[in-house]
């Protein structure tokens, strides 16, 4: 990586969409419908969006003489838009042609997703783009969320994660979360069970201090990120 690059946590803005349904497709590709994240910005109040962006300015887009795509028929076009509007969709967005990675200035690399609930926090979606994986983005992700719901003083933290997903599971317990339940069939893709894990503690002084130990070795490992949410 190169030394101008540096990474910053934020909250997703309406210009990341286009970006953040290419990591959701890439990270889950057989998911239907995708996530409608412009209207979770616009119109839902629970939810919070959190991404990770990497910063290099010494990245240009090239110009291109390309033509536009190849326009779809018009009346297809038509139906589809509508069934999309009525799922909610923002795959109009996703659809838009977006530079390749490395002429980003601002490549958007990981995000989570949270409903802010009455009394729990509850993290919806989680996602790294795959060139980024194994850098600890997913985990400053998750410390992240966390820290927003400490901040909203949430003291429960909830999720749902396949069975088979150990590198995950392994992050969660890492951060103190535990199985309190199970889900058959959750997902719609393969039909895969999912745990429920929870964190129950998460406003306790002991649970502020192991979340203090492991930002700090997460950062000693991968860095010390601005983090821009509040």
């Amino acid at each position: 990586m190169r030394t101008a690059t540096k990474l910053v946590v934020r909250p997703m803005r309406l210009s990341d969409v286009p970006q953040v349904i290419e990591v959701e497709r890439e990270s889950f590709p057989t998911m239907w419908p995708p996530t409608a994240f412009k209207r979770e910005l616009q119109q839902n109040r629970l939810a919070r969006y959190i991404v990770v962006v990497e910063h290099d300015p010494s990245r240009r887009p090239a110009i291109s003489g390309d033509p536009p795509p190849h326009e779809p028929h018009r009346g297809l076009g038509r139906l589809f838009g509508e069934i999309r509007h009525l799922l909610g969709s923002d795959d109009d967005e996703g659809k838009q042609p977006l530079p390749p990675p490395e002429e980003r200035p601002e490549l958007v690399v990981g995000f989570i997703g949270v409903l802010m609930m009455v009394d729990e926090a509850h993290i919806v979606t989680l996602a790294v783009r795959g060139s980024h994986r194994r850098r600890g983005i997913g985990e400053l992700l998750v410390i992240s969320a966390i820290e927003m719901a400490q901040r909203a003083g949430q003291g429960l933290v909830t999720l749902e994660c396949r069975v088979s997903n150990e590198p995950a599971l392994a992050l969660y317990e890492k951060y103190g979360f535990q199985q309190v339940g199970l889900r058959p069939r959750y997902y719609s893709d393969n039909h895969e069970d999912a745990y429920v894990l929870t964190v129950s503690s998460v406003m306790t002084r002991r649970y502020q201090t192991l979340l203090e130990e492991r930002r700090a070795e997460h950062a000693r490992r991968w860095g010390d990120f601005p983090v821009e949410v509040t």
